[in-house]
C-alpha cells in the first residue's frame, strides 16, 4: 500500500488527464519526429538531373525517394513528361499519371 503513496498522499493511480490535453500531447510528440529536408549539393542535383533525362529519352524505370517530413516515400516509375517551367516532372506510376516536383527528390536509385 504505501509503494501507491507520493508525497502528497494521493493514489498515484487516481490521476486524470483530459482530453484535449492529451491530444495536444500527442501532437506535440508527433511534431518531434518531424525531420528537415536534407540539403542536396551540386554534384547530387546533376546526378538526379542525368538519371531523370536518362529515364525519359529511353523509357526505363526510374526509383525515386521522395522527401516527407516524416518517413521516406520511395516511388517507381517511368519519366514520361518534363516541365523545366514549373521544375516537375510528370511519371507513370502503375497505371497513373503523378506530377513529381522536383524540389521534392531526395534521391535517385
Amino acid at each position: 500500500m504505501r509503494s501507491r503513496l507520493k508525497d502528497n498522499g494521493l493514489y498515484e493511480t487516481s490521476r486524470m488527464i483530459m482530453p484535449q490535453h492529451r491530444e495536444s500531447w500527442l501532437a506535440q510528440c508527433e511534431q518531434q519526429k518531424r525531420r528537415g529536408k536534407p540539403e542536396l549539393d551540386d554534384q547530387e542535383i546533376q546526378r538526379i538531373s542525368e538519371v531523370l533525362v536518362d529515364s525519359y529519352n529511353r523509357s526505363s524505370t526510374v526509383d525515386l525517394i521522395l522527401f516527407n517530413p516524416f518517413f521516406e516515400e520511395p516511388i517507381s516509375g517511368v519519366v514520361v513528361g518534363l516541365n523545366s517551367a514549373r521544375c516537375e516532372i510528370k511519371m507513370m506510376l502503375e497505371d497513373e499519371f503523378h506530377w513529381v516536383s522536383l524540389a521534392e527528390i531526395v534521391s535517385v536509385n
